[in-house]
């Protein structure tokens, strides 16, 4: 079981961090949401909780719930620049399939 960052993606994160001046790291979870059964949510987490499952990448700490962690196990969270468009990009290899506007998945 684990989560990772690209080191693009860690570069980022760490760079937000220190523009914070606080923050342990970024939390990964799920919701349920969307057309397809489930989104991701992504926060900074100032504060761990207990059950919090820990992975490190690249120096930066991520944080998530071990109900969320079935469905993002072996999760990449990498970070791209497509033009004018940028953000972070989830590779989940328990993806089986995904809505169309790509806002939520199902595995």
């Amino acid at each position: 079981m684990a989560l990772s960052l690209s080191e693009r993606a860690a570069q980022h994160v760490a760079g937000f961090l220190a523009r914070r001046g606080k923050g342990l790291g970024v939390r990964l979870a799920v919701k349920t949401a969307g057309c397809s059964g489930m989104a991701y949510k992504l926060e900074f987490v100032d504060t761990a909780n207990e059950a919090d499952l820990v992975f490190e990448s690249h120096g930066v700490k991520i944080f998530t719930d071990p109900k969320s962690l079935p469905y993002i196990d072996g999760t990449e969270l990498d970070y791209a620049k497509e033009g004018l468009n940028e953000g972070f990009k989830f590779n989940n290899p328990n993806v089986k399939n995904e809505c169309g506007c790509g806002e939520s998945f199902h595995v």
